[in-house]
């Protein structure tokens, strides 16, 4: 009789820890998703909208440059976010600042959609625009690595690349919403997209965002951080520490780090505008290649979770990163070359399999470089320097080796360098329990 009590007991146990981590990775995916789309309609409407209303002084190009340099600033911010929400989820929980960091993203995004143009308001028009663009990424800079916190504390040993994987997946969902969104309103005729259509992605995100925080709300603190506050070893100063005894694991997530984002950036960002002003396509063809790239991507990104989990997520995370090196050129010069199903299928393979090898054990690979008490901080930083460094420069950078060699196919010996940075760096980071 006491045995099957036992058995019983253990089931219940594993019945209610199984219904917590899908609670958790719930509150995790939607977060990130949101924040997501958020953060990304501003890119998609940088390559086809904002140039023509918010710098319609410049010429065609000195605009899309000026769009891009205000897309940057909000990943130049994302350090900054990082940082401040680093701190206070390093001193007073998890759970708290992602619910903030969800209400400042909603905030900022509808108030993009409701801002007036250069024709209203003159000059005020992009500096409120580049204003908005800076809190989005400093609500960002907070997100992820909270999210990814969130997940991986509450999971089980065996399984915390998979579950570490899945607020990755919000990424390609935010971009499958975000560019979903504007396919959409794509439909409308010209004059109406350029005149309100544009809006609507940016607007909608407010009932998104209501959704995301009621989740949130329903989901535990996690152990790790309540072992944390039990112990009373809560840093007063966690960016600190993390900076003067923690800066290997930190520069190593930065050099781990720069290559992913850098591929997915110029893929959702400058690769549309590319596409469109360069190759002659619509823009409904340059955002359905990235459509159909996100679709895939959101299955591979918690299948290499998974595979993380069996091989170590180091070594995948190397194996992600030297197929990179070894694939960015050929993929950038099938870009190019004019062809609609050879630009489709390099978006496809470079956001399904380049893009999601590397992603999919991040979490797991990260959070196991830096101590409970530091880890918000430490990942925050890490992740958000490398996003400012990388994929705020992506499009500019992309940009001037198209104007200076004449072809997108130079920007893939770019990427091929920062794919070898991030296997030495992923090589000489600490091993997770996996590997």
């Amino acid at each position: 009789m006491e045995s099957i009590e036992q058995a019983s007991g253990a089931t219940y146990r594993s019945a209610s820890s199984d219904r917590k981590m899908v609670r958790v990775a719930a509150a995790s995916m939607a977060g990130t998703a949101i924040e997501a789309f958020d953060f990304l309609a501003y890119g998609t409407a940088a390559a086809l909208v904002f140039n023509k209303l918010f710098f319609p002084s410049l010429d065609s190009a000195t605009g899309t440059l000026a769009a891009f340099g205000a897309f940057a600033s909000g990943l130049f911010a994302r350090p900054i976010g990082g940082i401040i929400f680093g701190h206070f989820g390093d001193r007073l929980g998890r759970k708290s600042i992602l619910i903030l960091s969800l209400l400042l993203m909603g905030i900022c995004t509808v108030l993009i959609g409701l801002l007036p143009t250069y024709g209203s308001i003159g000059i005020w028009a992009p500096i409120l625009l580049v204003a908005l663009r800076i809190g989005q990424g400093a609500s960002f800079g907070g997100e992820l690595g909270g999210a990814v916190l969130m997940a991986v504390e509450h999971a089980p040993a065996r399984l915390k690349c998979f579950y570490g994987s899945l607020p990755q997946v919000g990424a390609p969902i935010g971009i499958l919403m975000s560019s979903g969104a504007f396919a959409l309103m794509n439909l409308l005729p010209s004059d109406s997209f350029m005149s309100w259509g544009w809006r609507i992605p940016f607007l909608a995100s407010g009932a998104l965002i209501a959704v995301g925080v009621f989740i949130r709300m329903k989901v535990d603190e996690t152990p790790d951080f309540v072992a944390v506050t039990s112990q009373r070893k809560v840093a007063s100063m966690p960016a600190r520490d993390v900076l003067v005894s923690h800066w290997r694991p930190l520069l190593l997530a930065i050099g781990g780090k720069l290559a992913e984002v850098t591929l997915i950036y110029t893929i959702i960002v400058f690769s549309i505008s590319y596409a469109t002003s360069h190759l002659g396509f619509s823009r409904g063809n340059a955002l359905s290649a990235v459509i159909l790239g996100s679709l895939c991507q959101a299955v591979t990104i918690p299948l290499f979770g998974w595979l993380g989990d069996r091989v170590g997520a180091r070594r995948l995370y190397i194996v992600g990163t030297l197929l990179l090196a070894v694939m960015a050129v050929p993929l950038f010069s099938a870009m190019e070359s004019g062809s609609l199903a050879l630009y489709t299928l390099a978006a496809v393979v470079a956001l399904a399999l380049n893009y999601a090898i590397i992603f999919g054990p991040q979490s797991s690979l990260y959070a196991a470089q830096f101590p409970p008490e530091l880890r918000y901080s430490g990942i925050s930083i890490g992740i958000q320097f490398a996003a400012a460094l990388g994929g705020g420069l992506a499009p500019l950078i992309a940009a001037t080796l198209v104007a200076r060699y004449g072809g997108i196919g130079s920007v893939g010996v770019y990427l091929s360098v920062l794919g070898v940075v991030g296997a030495v760096s992923a090589w000489l980071m600490k091993p997770t329990a996996s590997d």
